[in-house]
């Protein structure tokens, strides 16, 4: 039964991260839309297949690539370049007023109220693979460190789900010290 409810749970992951990426594919295909409730600084550069959505700011050093797609409330501050088909989910802040600049690759998908900050390019922290939904990373070279709890709830997971899922990632990335299973020995337990 927790193995099934943990199965249903890592699936509701997967469904929301396929849907944020095929949107943003969808996108490049149609000409840009900037919501009337946004605002976006006239000498920012803004690439074809952008939507833009309702109370988003774009400063004026901000370099937004094709399908992109900004999300409510999502804010692209200072000298930030985004790549192309991004999506930005609500809320997320991207740069800084600080002096610097933050640029973010193609086909990445920054999370719910994010914030990336200013030199993310310089790799003082650098995020080589990506990152689960609703998982923290921290450290030079970007360590899972556990999951985002206040994500879950946020997004409507139960608390029994969020119980499911904390024994699953500590089964999967805190394996025993004195464990001799492999990371395929220890994902097929789960199901």
């Amino acid at each position: 039964m927790a193995a099934a409810a943990a199965t249903r749970a890592a699936r509701r992951l997967l469904v929301a991260s396929r849907s944020a990426s095929e949107g943003a594919a969808r996108e490049a295909t149609r000409r840009s839309f900037i919501h009337p409730a946004a605002v976006v600084h006239p000498d920012a550069v803004i690439g074809q297949g952008v939507s833009i959505g309702p109370f988003c700011t774009v400063g004026a050093s901000a370099r937004i690539g094709d399908a992109c797609q900004l999300q409510a409330g999502s804010h692209v501050m200072g000298d930030t370049e985004l790549g192309e088909r991004c999506v930005v989910l609500t809320g997320a802040i991207l740069g800084s007023d600080i002096p610097g600049q933050t640029i973010i690759g193609e086909n990445n998908v920054i999370g719910h109220h994010a914030v990336v900050g200013v030199k993310c390019q310089d790799l003082k922290y650098k995020i080589a693979q990506d990152v689960p939904r609703y998982m923290m990373v921290a450290g030079d070279r970007a360590e899972l460190r556990g999951l985002n709890l206040e994500g879950l709830k946020r997004n409507g997971f139960s608390d029994q789900e969020v119980r499911m899922l904390r024994k699953a990632y500590q089964k999967v990335f805190m394996p025993a010290i004195d464990s001799q299973s492999s990371f395929d020995d220890r994902l097929a337990e789960l199901s």
